[in-house]
């Protein structure tokens, strides 16, 4: 196999793969780096995404793979960059099996780690019936008793947003409310400070919240919010800027702030969808093409 390449993509998700089936069929040699293990790997069912709704996102992933790596100019081995050095046009790229290979671009589709609360329960129901988008899930539980747990100044929009979708909502504050409890009560949403104990499920379906003083409030959805984070540090180590909330800084073109080195999908946006990722890694992997012709 061959260690020099026009671009390496670093992440083999829906944003690195729209991005290399770009690049391969413009003729340019490139790498895929992939280490197969995608942030919805627990989601059963990707919704909103035409042509796919209510597919697998392994499945689609899995399809996507094989149509990218039938382009002869594309490569993907499993693996993890730990090392990137050089310059625009001769970047160099160290990974845990010790192999270096060398790029004249770089593209970060790396994505994003879910930080979940620590509340028993929520980690075997995320992706399921835990959740975090209402456009990527909410039609599938609408109208069913849902809960949202959140305690910032973004809780009278969130329960609008879910409240079109559901006449039972729940908001859970997990402590003292930061926010004006009545204009939220007086919305219809019913509203409780307690602290989370635990969900009941069964086997990731959520059969209800748990509080601390023993009430068991009944539910089938829960919306939460992670903390996110960049799951791959290399971008921050070669001084990639990081936007206020803790994304890839990126201009019009996926350009991050340093030359040579694009950003795509998740890593970049908090609109975290299958279809934004993959059109995100589409006008990236064009931009990069672009790029090697000036």
């Amino acid at each position: 196999m061959r260690t020099n390449f026009d671009v390496i993509v670093i992440g083999g998700s829906y944003a690195g793969l729209s991005a290399a089936m770009v690049l391969g069929r413009s003729l340019r040699h490139t790498l895929i780096i992939d280490g197969g293990d995608p942030c919805n790997k627990r989601t059963p069912y990707a919704h909103n995404f035409i042509t796919h709704d209510g597919e697998s996102p392994l499945e689609i992933a899995a399809r996507a793979r094989e149509q990218v790596l039938a382009y002869e100019y594309v490569s993907r081995i499993e693996d993890q960059a730990t090392e990137l050095d050089g310059e625009d046009g001769a970047f160099i790229l160290g990974t845990t099996t010790g192999t270096t290979y060398t790029a004249k671009k770089v593209v970060f589709a790396t994505g994003l780690h879910d930080g979940l609360p620590d509340i028993p329960g929520v980690l075997e129901c995320w992706g399921k019936t835990a959740i975090h988008c209402p456009y990527c899930h909410g039609y599938e539980i609408r109208g069913q008793p849902t809960g949202l747990l959140l305690n910032n100044d973004h809780v009278p929009f969130m329960t609008r947003l879910i409240g079109n979708l559901t006449d039972e909502l729940t908001l859970f504050t997990n402590g003292p409310a930061n926010f004006d409890v009545q204009e939220i009560e007086g919305s219809g949403v019913r509203v409780m400070q307690q602290s989370i104990d635990e969900l009941q499920h069964e086997d990731g379906n959520l059969r209800a919240v748990c509080l601390a003083d023993g009430t068991a409030v009944p539910l089938t959805a829960f919306y939460l919010h992670p903390h996110l984070s960049q799951r791959c540090a290399l971008p921050e180590a070669v001084g990639c800027t990081l936007d206020e909330d803790g994304f890839l800084q990126v201009d019009d073109r996926g350009l991050t702030t340093i030359a040579g080195i694009y950003a795509a999908g998740d890593c970049t946006t908090m609109m975290r969808s299958v279809a934004y990722a993959t059109g995100s890694g589409n006008k990236v992997g064009a931009m990069v093409n672009a790029g090697l012709l000036l």
